[in-house]
């Protein structure tokens, strides 16, 4: 099954809840929480006390995208706001199995992700522990850019390998410039998660525009 995560690092942060009640009601399951520190990216976002403001009012899945340096800091902090899924950077930590363990023992279920140029070496070691592989389809740091096309001949290498590791249920997460005039092209090499920030939010319709992708994704509405 396919699934839309719309990002609120694109949304209007004077209506948040107000916006992610379109994109429940349009028929998303799955939320994208962008949280930025200005180290590993350039930029700075939100940080738990939103995720836990947001809970009570959102029956979504949190999946909270972690860019940012010393992520085993903040793990146990993101778990007890209300993040159901965790993902963190490939880049950002020299322990990532020790890391996946952690957030499992927080209570969430554990992604890495994969910035365009990183390399899938390594993989291997620490799949078993993993629920998602996220793999960044622009450089990571702000919305609104578009999709490198170079990431796509990697998104089916990975579910290649995901495949004859036996991993079948760990599903692949793509991030960056998802549009519905070039989904259907990542769902096709493999993608089951695709985050889409500007291209839901920064629409004047967020519930059509949600709608808009899940029919260029899959052939139908949402």
């Amino acid at each position: 099954m396919i699934e839309i995560a719309p990002s609120i690092l694109s949304a209007d942060f004077a209506k948040l809840a107000d916006q992610i009640e379109k994109v429940e009601r349009a028929g998303a399951r799955i939320l994208h929480i962008d949280v930025m520190d200005g180290h590993f990216v350039p930029n700075i976002t939100l940080g738990p006390l939103i995720v836990q403001s947001l809970r009570p009012h959102s029956g979504l899945r949190f999946d909270a995208h972690l860019m940012i340096e010393n992520p085993e800091r903040y793990i146990e902090d993101f778990a007890r706001a209300g993040a159901d899924h965790i993902t963190v950077h490939w880049e950002a930590t020299k322990h990532i199995h020790r890391l996946a363990q952690q957030i499992k023992a927080a209570g969430c279920t554990a992604g890495v992700a994969f910035n365009p140029t990183t390399p899938l070496d390594g993989l291997e070691f620490v799949v078993q522990e993993l629920d998602f592989v996220l793999l960044m389809s622009v450089n990571p740091g702000f919305g609104g850019q578009k999709l490198i096309e170079a990431v796509l001949p990697k998104i089916g290498d990975l579910r290649r390998r995901l495949d004859a590791w036996g991993r079948r249920d760990c599903l692949i997460e793509v991030d960056g410039g998802i549009q519905a005039g070039n989904i259907a092209k990542v769902v096709e090499v493999g993608a089951e998660i695709l985050v889409a920030g500007a291209s839901v939010f920064g629409r004047e319709d967020p519930v059509q525009a949600y709608r808009e992708l899940c029919e260029a994704a899959c052939g139908r509405s949402a």
